[in-house]
This record gives C-alpha cells, sequence and structure tokens, in this order.
C-alpha cells in the first residue's frame, strides 16, 4: 500500500449545496478513506452554508469569514480610470485582503512538508494559491465546465493566465482535454467525476413524476425546463414535475410557472438526493451548460432514464442516445418535450433505458477514478515534467482501469444536428 499522502483540495467555498462542494466533499472522503491526510480549504463562506455530510476524516479550512465585493480584481481599460480613486480603495483593500488569506494558505503547505498535492477546484481560487508558498508541492488546476463554456465567459482568460503554469491543468472529458491543447493549454489532461451517491432503494418508475434538480440559474436552464412542461402538462394533466433547488431565479420562474402551477413543485434544496430521486421515473437535465453533471451521475445510479439537451462534452460522456438515456439538440424544447413524452407513454422503454443506466454509470466508480488520480500522484512523485507527461498522453494514451462496458439497450430514432451551445449568463468565478 503506498504510503499517504498530503492533498489539499481548494475551492472559491467549500460549503454552498452546489455540485462542486459535492465533488470535493466526495474526493476528500474518498482518498482520507484510503488514508490519505487531507484538508478542503474554502477561500470563503458559501452564502448558505451546508455541511455536506462532513465525517471528520479530513480537514476543513476557511481563509476569509467572509468576502465583500469586489470579487475580481480591478483592471482599468482606459488611462482615465486610473483616476477613479474609489476603486483604486477597493483594489487595495482587495490586494491586502487576498494577501492574509494567501498566507494563511502558505502556512498550511508549509505544515505539509515537501510532496504535498494542491488540487485547486477553481479558477478564483487559483489567485489565492498562485501567491501563496506552493515550493515543493504539486499544484493540479481543475476546471469544472467545459471549454466551450469557458470560453464564453470571463473565465477564459482568467484560466489562461493563472492555469498555464500548473503542474496539470485537469478537465472533465477527453473532448475539452483535447480542445484546452489546440488552444495552447499543453499541461492539460482529464480525470471524470467519480459516482458519489449508493443507493439502498430504486425507483419504480411508475409514479408520474419528472424530476429536475438544479441550481434556479440561466445556465441550469430552467427556464426552459417550464417551457417544456407547458408543452407535456397540456398532453398529459396526470403527470407531475418537482423542481429541486435554489438560487437567483426562484422568483422569477415560479412566476413563468402560474400558468402550469398545477403540476409543478419546488421543492427547494434537497439534502438527501434518494428522498427526490425515488419519487420520480424521469429525470430532466435542461441545462445550456454543463460539465459533468452529478446529477446525471445520481439519477442514472438509481437507474432512473434522463431526458438531457446536448449542451457538453460531458453530458455525452454519460448519456448515449437511446441506450441509457435520450439527448436533444441544445435549446430545442419541442425535441425535449417529445423525449419526455415518449418516456411517459413507454413504461417498458423507461425501466430499459432506466437498467441500461444503472450499468453504464458503473465506470464512474470510484475504485476506478481513484486510479486515475494515483497515475497522476505517481507520475508526480517520479518527478517528470508535465509537459514531457502530455506530449506522451496526447499521443499515446494508456488504456484505462478496466470498467464495464456499456450494456445493450432499445435504440432510438436519430437526431436532428447540433446547435450552437448558447454563452452563460454570469460568471460563476
Amino acid at each position: 500500500m503506498a504510503a499517504p499522502r498530503e492533498v489539499f483540495i481548494v475551492c472559491n467555498n467549500a460549503d454552498e449545496m452546489g455540485g462542486l462542494q459535492r465533488w470535493a466533499h466526495h474526493m476528500a472522503r474518498l482518498l482520507a478513506g484510503r488514508g490519505d491526510r487531507v484538508t478542503l480549504v474554502g477561500i470563503t463562506r458559501g452564502p448558505e452554508p451546508y455541511h455536506h455530510g462532513r465525517d471528520g476524516s479530513y480537514a476543513v479550512e476557511v481563509l476569509h469569514r467572509e468576502w465583500r465585493a469586489p470579487a475580481m480584481a480591478w483592471r482599468p481599460a482606459k488611462p482615465l480610470e486610473h483616476l477613479n480613486a474609489v476603486a483604486r480603495g477597493r483594489e487595495l483593500w482587495r490586494s491586502a485582503a487576498q494577501r492574509r488569506g494567501a498566507a494563511r494558505l502558505s502556512e498550511l503547505f508549509a505544515a505539509a512538508g515537501p510532496g504535498a498535492v494542491v488540487i485547486v477546484a477553481q479558477v478564483w481560487a487559483m489567485e489565492w494559491v498562485r501567491l501563496a508558498d506552493t515550493s515543493g508541492l504539486r499544484v493540479v488546476a481543475m476546471s469544472h465546465e467545459s471549454y466551450k463554456a469557458t470560453r464564453m465567459s470571463s473565465r477564459y482568460r482568467r484560466v489562461r493566465e493563472h492555469y498555464a503554469d500548473a503542474d496539470r491543468m485537469l478537465v472533465l472529458t477527453a473532448e475539452d482535454a483535447d480542445a484546452w491543447a489546440r488552444d495552447g493549454m499543453t499541461n492539460v489532461d482529464h480525470i471524470p467525476n467519480a459516482l458519489h451517491v449508493t443507493p439502498t432503494v430504486h425507483p419504480t418508475l411508475d409514479l408520474p413524476v419528472v424530476a429536475c434538480v438544479g441550481r434556479l440559474s440561466q445556465e441550469k436552464g430552467m427556464d426552459l425546463m417550464l417551457e417544456v412542461w407547458e408543452r407535456v402538462s397540456a398532453a398529459h394533466p396526470g403527470w407531475r414535475l418537482h423542481v429541486y433547488g435554489g438560487g437567483p431565479d426562484e422568483e422569477e420562474l415560479r412566476a413563468q410557472a402560474a400558468g402550469i402551477s398545477g403540476s409543478v413543485e419546488f421543492r427547494g434544496v434537497v439534502a438527501d438526493v434518494e428522498e427526490a430521486l425515488v419519487e420520480a421515473s424521469i429525470f430532466a437535465l435542461p441545462s445550456r451548460a454543463e460539465g459533468f453533471p452529478m446529477s446525471v451521475l445520481e439519477a442514472m445510479a438509481y437507474g432512473l432514464p434522463t431526458v438531457a439537451f446536448d449542451c457538453a462534452p460531458g453530458v455525452r460522456v454519460l448519456i448515449e442516445d437511446g441506450r441509457d438515456g435520450v439527448l436533444v439538440p441544445p435549446g430545442d424544447t419541442a425535441a425535449f418535450a417529445a423525449a419526455l413524452e415518449r418516456l411517459i407513454v413507454d413504461r417498458d422503454l423507461r425501466r430499459a433505458l432506466g437498467a441500461a443506466a444503472r450499468a453504464s454509470v458503473l465506470r464512474f466508480h470510484p475504485d476506478a477514478v481513484l486510479a486515475r488520480w494515483d497515475r497522476l500522484f505517481d507520475l508526480f512523485h517520479r518527478g517528470l515534467d508535465h509537459r514531457d507527461l502530455h506530449h506522451r498522453d496526447l499521443h499515446h494514451r494508456g488504456p484505462p482501469p478496466a470498467v464495464p462496458e456499456r450494456p445493450a439497450a432499445p435504440a432510438l430514432e436519430p437526431r436532428a444536428g447540433r446547435e450552437a451551445e448558447p454563452a452563460l449568463g454570469g460568471d460563476s468565478f
């Protein structure tokens, strides 16, 4: 057995109720469970802290109890903007506070000693890591969204700036890694998210419920889901849509759903995903942009057939259209509604796709994903240059750990060509 490693996972915050935070706590538990010493670091606290089932096996640190605006560094675009005394004052405060946080981070890193690995899960958090003393440590920079989503946001410039010198840049799919490599990021590779739920009970797939889990924000496409449901509920009045999650667009979405409120339930943030999924027969992912959606991993593990917009490589890696779920062109609400209706009326198809999903998702069993991380850690330990490693990996990627192949399942009709992915409406740092 390998000697315990010292691992830090650094996020914008570690206690918000989000997919990134679920990943971070699950990753911390997996590494700690096999003997590594793990510290999960949040730059600041989330707006509504959530426990995430902490079990004491890993440490949790917060650098700033609160973080006032501005979140981003001030970058005056025109000479006259340099005369803005208020903006200069805010930037001085931001820089001083950031240096204090980075100094605390340096203390944590120094206590670990040489050979530790720092996994930076978000680009905003990387600003602190770059200011900290990482001498003798290996730094892994991660992006949990698709290349296209980053490319169409302010994160693109910051990823290029802050991730270029990391020992490794990790994304979630081979397609995204290749896109970043073509864009000049020569340190890029990919490791998917690990399956993080173990169902104790499975849905019967007989209840007339479609479940949708996600932040109530523009990129998650809940407004598109309500457009879809307006079509579906008219033809299938006995079915209900359960929406789980909270976010900035909740009031607007409730207003949008007023005309179909009798068949839509906003159920808020769900602490126990099993509670949400066992009551459903179909899962819906209406996102405009995604990385490697944890909610789909969960739905597949519970044997729910998923209908999703084909909005990112991570969605395509999880779902093979017509075999273990259904993909439709991004933003095509008519096609999404038709796919839901087909599953609503065909109980046997629901069961076939759900069973295939349960088998297919085992490709992302924690043991298989941890083996990928161990390979990376071993390369770090041997001290090989990351650029040489990436060159070798791009031209001769070794076989991944043995995992089950996708099982056969009923094929659906081919879908229409894909549209361009829409831009994100905001900046998630």
